[in-house]
C-alpha cells in the first residue's frame, strides 16, 4: 500500500511518496510469479511444433534418459532412436496390412496385408518388450510420416490402392533394411543389436514377396 505524506510550508507544498514493507514483499512475489508464468509459456511454444507427433515425443523423452555418460545406467541415444522407430514402422506396417485386407481387389495384395498384420504385430510384440527392458519410451501410435501414408492410402480403392500399396511396401522395406542393417553394426545395446539382426531376414521376405507380387500383376 502507498502512503502519502503531505508537509506544508509558507512556500511550496512537499510530497514525499514511499513504499511498506509489505507492499514492497508483495511487489516480489508478483516478479516471482511473472517469471513463472513466462517459463510455462516458453516451454509450450517449444514443444507445439512436436504435440502431435508420438515419434518425436518419444524422442524427446528417451533424450532426457540419456545419462549414460554421468551413470551407469542411461539409454544410448542410438539405441532408443532405433527403438523409436522400429516400433512406429511396424505399427505403420500393421495399420496398412489392415487397409490392405479391406481395400485390396488383388487376392494376393490381401494375402500380403494379412502376413504383414500377423509378423508385424509379433515385431511390436518383441519391441515393447524390448522397450521396457532397456528404459526406452516408444510412441503408442504411428509416427507422423506414417500417419500421413496411411492416411493418403486410405482415401484410395480399386487398382490405384493396390498400385499404392504394393510401390510403399516396397519402397517401405527397401528403406527399412537399411535402417535395420545399420542397427545391428552401430546400436551399443547387445540386446537391441540382437534384435535388429533377427529381423532382418523377416523384412527381406516381406520385400521379395512383394516384389514377386508386383512382376505378377504387370
Amino acid at each position: 500500500m502507498r502512503h502519502i505524506t503531505i508537509t506544508l510550508t509558507e512556500t511550496k507544498p512537499k510530497i514525499r511518496c514511499y513504499l511498506t514493507k509489505s507492499s514492497s514483499d508483495k511487489m516480489k512475489r508478483l516478479s516471482v510469479l511473472v517469471v513463472a508464468i513466462l517459463g510455462v509459456l516458453i516451454f509450450n511454444a517449444c514443444q507445439s511444433n512436436t504435440k502431435n507427433d508420438s515419434t518425436a515425443r518419444a524422442d524427446s523423452i528417451n533424450a532426457i534418459k540419456d545419462t549414460t555418460t554421468k551413470l551407469s545406467i542411461g539409454v544410448e541415444k542410438v539405441d532408443a532412436q532405433f527403438t523409436v522407430e522400429a516400433a512406429s514402422g511396424s505399427m505403420a506396417e500393421v495399420e496398412l496390412g489392415k487397409l490392405a485386407q479391406k481395400k485390396g481387389i488383388s487376392k494376393q495384395v490381401k494375402n500380403f496385408g494379412t502376413m504383414m498384420i500377423k509378423d508385424h504385430s509379433i515385431i511390436n510384440d518383441e519391441i515393447k518388450a524390448l522397450a521396457v527392458t532397456k528404459n526406452i519410451s516408444i510412441p503408442a501410435i504411428p509416427g507422423a510420416d506414417e500417419q500421413k501414408t496411411i492416411g493418403k492410402l486410405s482415401k484410395k480403392s480399386g487398382k490405384d490402392f493396390d498400385k499404392a500399396y504394393i510401390n510403399n511396401m516396397i519402397e517401405d522395406h527397401k528403406n527399412d533394411i537399411k535402417v535395420f542393417e545399420t542397427a545391428s553394426k552401430k546400436c551399443l545395446d547387445p540386446d537391441v543389436k540382437s534384435f535388429a539382426k533377427k529381423t532382418l531376414p523377416i523384412l527381406q521376405e516381406h520385400l521379395d514377396a512383394i516384389n514377386a507380387i508386383k512382376e505378377s500383376l504387370k
